[in-house]
């Protein structure tokens, strides 16, 4: 199921269980590009350089994710923020170090 989750024709590629071959990088990076073009000109921004920028953001968060240890909470916030239109690395990356860090805290006085 997380192998692939179609997004504006293209395809999302979840870090759990990634193969590097050349293959899967390359649509990784279809989708980086074309998610990244996409969410930045529904803002109005479309220079290239932030667009390269926040390319280069998310595949440095891509590479981090593909090595997380718990996938069953890297499995959780990919649904969480998929299915509500986030779907870029960087606030999954983001939000799973933040969701990692909560479940190690606990209330204290």
């Amino acid at each position: 199921m997380f192998g692939s989750l179609c997004l504006f024709s293209q395809t999302f590629v979840s870090p759990i269980g990634f193969v590097q071959n050349e293959t899967n990088k390359q649509r990784v990076i279809r989708f980086i590009e074309h998610q990244v073009r996409t969410d930045y000109a529904a803002i109005g921004i479309t220079d290239p350089v932030t667009l390269r920028m926040m390319e280069d953001e998310n595949m440095s968060a891509f590479k981090e994710l593909i090595q997380v240890t718990n996938t069953a909470l890297l499995r959780q916030v990919i649904d969480t923020y998929c299915e509500i239109g986030m779907c870029n690395y960087s606030t999954i990356r983001m939000m799973y170090e933040e969701q990692a860090k909560a479940s190690n805290n606990s209330l204290r006085w």
